[in-house]
């Protein structure tokens, strides 16, 4: 006899799992990673919970999005708690485990099969590539838009092959609206439905007496106000990126160069949902130094996989499950390039939920008679789940604080010049320079243009209170450089290489340099920058 559970009671089973996990890990720092410039270093968010902060989350591109809804969630953590990074930690796992719970329900509810769900959601709820979504206080979008996502699955799945009523198609746009406010990527979300619709649901063709009257354009068009609300969104965070000079250009990185890491990327993020080692915060883009035998090699498996998938007609969950991982990934992919990472792991966080389900509902039921069988299935489904919790654990020690999160970067990566960088700044800011100017001199070698590196090492070289560690030389050849890199208009690089000049003893050439940053602040009429300069150049 089949062990039966109420679907509540695997629901709170299933939101306490997680919680589990990530909260008895409540010793953590603020990393200098996105949080600086998220949380703890933006003043709009210091400013507290207001009607002028609440106008500012709904119109800012700040942070190189539109993602209104993290915002308030950021700016209520604040308020309730304070900058306490183990509160803001303790929210983004309350919210993944409502995520959890809610899949739960709606597999269940779609699929009449509390036991499959149970282990889809359980994966979900404490794979090791979700580690960096709910550890990392910068990436509260993922948790919080995938707390709207499971309710927009959850809603669907109340219509059954009837199709959504006007009541339930509006409650479907709201949810979806709240998720995209969170996180953009929820554009895909009207692509899974239609991918419910062939299978649990059977209202494509070949899936019931309806279905072969709805057809697939009916379906398309009932769905029309979510792909709208999706396309709006995607535009409006299109904009936001492009604005914030966070795309990168086709003259700097190749369409060939592109779809050759995509294609490597969809292979590699399902290699790490099977055997989760050697995750990083950041995996550095190859560019056009990929192997062409790379994504050739990963074009092929793609190719291979989906037909397998395709043409197992038996095993619908199989195809849907395989195209929700492709889909869904699809909008973080890398063909359109934001940033200078190759993946991460964050971008997994609902594609995961794809290969779960096409594992938990691709296999053939067992016979009634087959208790043996089906016993061997529960024991290999614990096993798959005990591994994954002791590994989550495990990656998740390294999201204490930002020196062990890029010392561990560093160990699973090679060349990864933003590793360097920022365990730099880490190393700095513990009073360690030596090891600091080490780590930045190896970021510029692996990436010479890097505006920023480049200027804090000329920074650290002409100011360092500790003088043997003193370069004027280098100091100066390296603020000349930011110095060109950004045409000279950047008064905060102006004020690095008068820093630099000063040091050098090159006086004349200094005060020309201070003279030229002060006029750019007035310029721009920051007036507290040009007041900062004043005050820097009196000393």
């Amino acid at each position: 006899m089949a062990v039966r559970a109420s679907p509540r009671v695997l629901a709170a089973l299933l939101f306490a799992l997680p919680l589990a996990l990530f909260l008895p890990a409540q010793e953590r720092a603020w990393l200098n990673y996105d949080d600086d410039v998220y949380i703890t270093g933006n003043p709009e968010l210091a400013a507290g919970l207001g009607g002028a902060s609440l106008a500012w989350a709904f119109t800012t591109f700040h942070g190189a999005n539109w993602f209104p809804l993290t915002w308030l969630s950021w700016l209520l953590d604040l308020e309730l708690f304070g900058l306490e990074p183990a509160a803001f930690h303790r929210t983004s796992a309350l919210l993944h485990a409502a995520a959890g719970a809610l899949l739960f329900l709606a597999l269940a509810r779609l699929t009449a099969s509390p036991w499959r769900s149970a282990f889809v959601a359980a994966v979900f709820a404490i794979h090791p590539l979700h580690v960096e979504s709910v550890a990392w206080a910068a990436a509260r979008k993922d948790p919080l838009s995938g707390v709207f996502f499971m309710l927009c699955l959850w809603i669907y799945a109340g219509q059954g092959r009837a199709g959504p009523s006007r009541r339930r198609l509006a409650a479907l746009a709201a949810a979806l609206a709240l998720g995209l406010m969170a996180k953009p990527t929820l554009v895909t979300l009207p692509f899974v439905l239609l991918l419910l619709d062939h299978w649990p649901l059977g209202r494509t063709a070949g899936g019931g007496a309806r279905a072969a009257a709805v057809g697939a354009l009916p379906l398309v068009r009932e769905k029309l106000p979510l792909f709208a609300l999706a396309a709006a969104v995607g535009a409006v965070s299109a904009w936001a990126q492009h604005s914030a000079g966070m795309v990168v250009d086709l003259d700097r990185l190749g369409l060939g160069a592109r779809v050759g890491n995509a294609l490597v990327a969809w292979v590699a993020y399902l290699g790490q949902s099977l055997w989760p080692a050697g995750l990083a915060v950041i995996y550095p883009h190859p560019g056009a130094a990929l192997p062409a035998w790379k994504p050739v090699a990963a074009g092929l498996c793609l190719v291979a996989l989906t037909a397998a998938a395709l043409g197992l007609r038996r095993r619908p969950a199989l195809a849907v499950g395989w195209l929700w991982y492709l889909g869904t990934l699809l909008p973080v992919i890398g063909l359109v390039q934001v940033g200078s990472q190759a993946m991460a792991d964050r971008y997994s966080y609902l594609p995961l939920v794809g290969l779960a389900l096409a594992l938990a509902f691709g296999l053939p039921e067992a016979p009634s008679a087959r208790r043996a069988w089906r016993r061997a299935l529960a024991l290999a489904g614990l096993a798959v789940l005990a591994s994954l919790f002791a590994v989550a654990r495990l990656q998740l020690r390294h999201w204490r604080d930002s020196e062990a999160l890029f010392r561990h970067a560093l160990a699973v990566t090679a060349e990864n010049p933003i590793a360097h960088a920022h365990l730099g700044a880490a190393l700095l800011e513990a009073g360690r320079t030596a090891e600091a100017i080490a780590h930045y001199r190896e970021s510029i070698r692996l990436r010479p243009d890097s505006v920023p590196v480049v200027n804090a090492l000329a920074w650290l070289l002409a100011t360092t209170p500790e003088a043997d560690l003193r370069n004027p030389y280098l100091a100066v050849q390296l603020a000349e450089r930011a110095v060109r890199l950004t045409g000279g208009r950047d008064p905060r690089i102006l004020d690095t290489l008068a820093a630099a000049y000063t040091d050098a003893g090159r006086d004349e050439e200094a005060a020309g340099a201070a003279e030229r940053a002060l006029a750019l602040a007035r310029e721009r009429g920051d007036a507290a920058l040009e007041s900062e300069l004043r005050a820097r150049s009196r000393d």
